[in-house]
């Protein structure tokens, strides 16, 4: 135990020597204690046979014919004239039995590999807002510059384990093309993991070859060790549209993971209620999930989730709230049932980085933490309900990410850290300011924010009094210039460009 306090220490001294933002130093995030379960053992499985009624008397209209043709051939129920597939619940079970319940991603950094499933927790950083905000240039339309600059935060805050497909659109470039400089910003500028597109096979498959450029392997050697993932999106309720499947297909036949993320927001495109809003979104990411292993048995597969309400005084999504936080609880369970890794999101609903934002965001956080999320997805930098990139956010939400890290390390009870002799060395009434045992711990015993200002009040104002939004604008601009982009040998760049400059052209051609 004290060997590990040491070595705790030292890795905290050497995060904080290494850059001027005092921020958590890379590791693997672990969340070591029991999930919390909202449901009873009987509701869950009331959910389950719900779902499994859903899927063998309502069906999943899908508007593609290669997964109706996969879903035919395994034995499903296929009603061509509605393009509906209804699915037994034991063909399900037994489709989704090689799915793993843990699997790995490795980006062309090895060091920043991230393990999906488990007790295992990974943040990743806003994805596919149109537009961005800062508050020195206020809100305007996704741009390149931008991505590439919010791009650089990812890899600079060590809490972003890997990013999301676009975390804003490049709105300037043509919209069939610009996937392909996203990607190359994304494998240049930054060495993590990433989510391609699947709006259809050719982006899905562009991530997927320049991911094993940036490698060095061969699709083969990829589909063994993947290197990208993806997020389909089901059009609820009830539907897959051809694009989807068919980037789904893609990503499958190449082993690479999918995640299955139905749009369940209770009141519009799921049931008001929460039982049924969990009932729709099961039997939803479980066939997308069949889907992905009738494809290729034992492609990794994300269990989705993005339940939440509408204002049902307006129909405006909201999220981080009570109900939001519940559906991110019990989603966990669904997901732990079927053997499953779980993603999650913890949303806001606010226009702005103020004090919603950040306890609606934390809201949803703590219901991904308590449920077990492994994949916690746009965890940094989401405001206006997903609409805006907000690099002010991007730095809170960082802040409460390592809040969350700090909270997810174990308590450790031995000798040194019981501090009996501290105890006895300070006469009642004293303080141990000056105790060996405070001064050997003083500078690591404590998680030390980057946001957070602790100064009284006369100390703050003299600084400028600045709240933490205004505080946040420091932060993002300081760690631009911090950021050092990863080094990629030469021979690879030019294979990456050169691969981009002839998809380009193809994609001119009106090649897929």
């Amino acid at each position: 135990m004290t060997e590990h306090r040491s070595r705790r220490s030292t890795e905290r001294a050497r995060s904080r020597a290494a850059t001027g933002i005092p921020q958590l130093p890379l590791r693997h995030v672990e969340n070591p204690y029991p999930p919390m379960e909202l449901l009873s053992a009987d509701q869950v499985e009331a959910i389950h046979a719900a779902s499994m009624r859903i899927l063998e008397e309502f069906g999943i209209e899908v508007m593609s014919a290669h997964a109706l043709s996969l879903f035919e051939q395994a034995g499903a129920e296929v009603d061509h004239a509605t393009s509906t597939v209804r699915v037994d619940r034991d063909l399900l079970a037994e489709a989704l039995r090689p799915a793993p319940p843990i699997f790995a991603l490795t980006p062309r950094n090895p060091a920043h590999r991230v393990r999906l499933g488990g007790n295992g927790i990974n943040f990743t950083l806003v994805a596919g807002p149109p537009n961005v905000h800062d508050m020195e240039r206020g809100r305007r339309a996704g741009n390149f510059r931008d991505y590439c600059d919010l791009v650089r935060l990812a890899q600079h805050f060590n809490c972003i384990h890997m990013l999301g497909n676009q975390v804003c659109a490049p709105v300037e470039m043509p919209a069939n093309t610009r996937h392909l400089d996203t990607y190359l910003a994304n494998l240049t500028l930054t060495d993590k993991a990433f989510h391609v597109s699947a709006i259809g096979r050719g982006r899905a498959l562009d991530g997927i070859r320049m991911m094993a450029i940036s490698r060095g392997l061969t699709l083969e050697q990829l589909a063994a060790d993947p290197g990208v993932t993806t997020i389909i999106s089901v059009n609820s309720p009830r539907r897959f549209d051809e694009q989807m499947a068919e980037g789904l297909i893609a990503m499958a036949e190449h082993g690479q993971p999918v995640c299955i993320t139905p749009f369940t927001l209770m009141g519009a495109m799921s049931p008001v209620t929460l039982a049924g809003a969990l009932a729709q979104q099961n039997a939803e990411a479980l066939f997308g999930a069949m889907l992905a292993q009738l494809v290729r048995p034992g492609t990794p597969v994300l269990y989705g989730a993005f339940t939440s309400n509408v204002d049902m005084k307006s129909g405006a999504p909201a999220f981080g709230t009570p109900e939001n936080t519940k559906a991110n609880i019990a989603s966990g369970q669904l997901a732990r049932r079927y053997r499953l890794p779980y993603r999650t999101t913890p949303g806001s609903a606010s226009n702005a980085a103020d004090a919603q934002g950040a306890y609606e965001t934390l809201m949803a956080l703590w219901g991904a933490v308590l449920g077990h999320a492994n994949l916690v997805y746009h965890a940094a930098g989401w405001q206006e309900g997903g609409l805006t990139a907000s690099f002010e956010k991007l730095v809170i939400d960082v802040e409460m990410i390592q809040h969350m890290m700090e909270f997810l390390r174990p308590i450790e009870v031995d000798e040194g850290e019981l501090a009996l002799d501290a105890l006895a060395h300070v006469p009642t009434g004293g303080h141990f300011f000056g105790e060996p045992h405070t001064l050997e711990r003083y500078s690591t015993a404590f998680y030390q924010p980057i946001l957070s200002n602790w100064q009284n009040f006369e100390a703050w104002q003299e600084v400028g009094g600045l709240d933490a939004t205004a505080r946040a604008t420091r932060l993002w601009k300081k760690a631009l210039e911090e950021y050092r982009q990863p080094e990629m040998d030469a021979s690879v760049r030019e294979e990456l460009e050169a691969y981009v400059a002839r998809r380009r052209l193809e994609i001119g051609a009106g090649e897929p």
